[in-house]
């Protein structure tokens, strides 16, 4: 897999939207951060353009994602929020410029889209970690996590045992992101390679029947065969109908796995969690689960 350059202080960072509108106040704290960490800040042009829930037009969001994807003096692009809306541009993305000059790719829930496509299409590692719009509520840890996946600085993982964890200890490239995303991503130009990797997944807001139905469609893809392991991160706001389902979004994705024996474990700190650590796209990693859970890149 293709690593970027990391950042170094004085390096431009730019900030764009590739799905729901956002507003400069919202970004205020973000910036801050940023610069504190010695980047410059750019704006993508239609930054903050409205089109009903978008940030504009889809032809405006791929002008300001395509800009600085050419960009040469553009060392990393960071999108603002999530939402909906990178499905609507992605194939309409030229990614020549990319492939010869990456630069890391930052996001999570939406930006799956773009960790997917990236990872499947280019071989080109990027950052699943926060985004601006989440800045002033994140943990302090969440945030270094960025910093040093961005520029390059070690890091690694130890999380509490989940009462449904299943122990083991495996290594693979890490892949994965907004369940909901990848489930939708499937058959598609952008759908992931799971194969012998370690996959993790989070969801936000969804209906407990439907964490079943995405799992058994991942399972009957073949999606979770022959993984290395799994990690299962924040199942935030889940709801359930008026007669319940019955289990948790947790029991679930553990009874949907039952029948095969890699490590997998629940509560890791990634997703619609105010304490979202980055992970490194397509980067190898160390996953061991037993008393506790230790994470770490090779």
């Amino acid at each position: 897999m293709i690593q970027p350059p990391f950042l170094k202080t004085g390096d431009k960072v730019a900030i764009v939207a590739t799905a729901r509108k956002i507003s400069k106040s919202e970004l205020e704290i973000a910036i801050k951060i940023l610069e504190s960490w010695g980047l410059e800040v750019v704006f993508g042009k239609h930054l903050f353009e409205e089109n009903n829930q978008f940030s504009g037009t889809d032809e405006m969001r791929i002008s300001d994602f395509q800009s600085m994807i050419d960009d040469n003096s553009v060392q990393a692009i960071i999108c603002s929020r999530g939402g909906y809306g990178t499905v609507r541009i992605i194939d309409d993305l030229d990614f020549t410029t990319f492939k010869s000059a990456p630069k890391w790719i930052v996001g999570y829930s939406d930006i799956t889209v773009l960790h997917a496509h990236i990872s499947t299409n280019f071989g080109i590692q990027s950052i699943h970690g926060t985004m601006p719009i989440n800045f002033e509520t994140n943990t302090e840890q969440a945030l270094i996590s960025l910093k040093k996946a961005l520029f390059g600085v070690s890091f690694s993982y130890e999380v509490s045992a989940h009462k449904l964890n299943r122990n083991g200890t495996c290594e693979g490239e890490i892949i994965g992101g907004n369940l909901s995303i990848l489930y939708s991503l499937i058959g598609s130009p952008s759908d992931i390679d799971t194969e012998r990797k370690i996959l993790f997944i989070e969801d936000l807001d969804e209906y407990l029947y439907h964490i079943d139905r995405m799992m058994q469609n991942l399972k009957r893809t073949g999606k979770l065969s022959n993984l290395a392991g799994l990690i299962v991160g924040a199942m935030s706001d889940m709801n359930d109908n008026v007669i319940p389902f019955g289990t948790t979004a947790e029991e679930i994705i553990l009874e949907t796995v039952a029948e095969y024996d890699y490590p997998v474990c629940f509560g890791f700190p990634v997703g619609h969690t105010e304490d979202n650590r980055a992970l490194y796209i397509n980067k190898k990693a160390n996953l061991m689960v037993g008393s506790s859970v230790t994470f770490r890149y090779e």
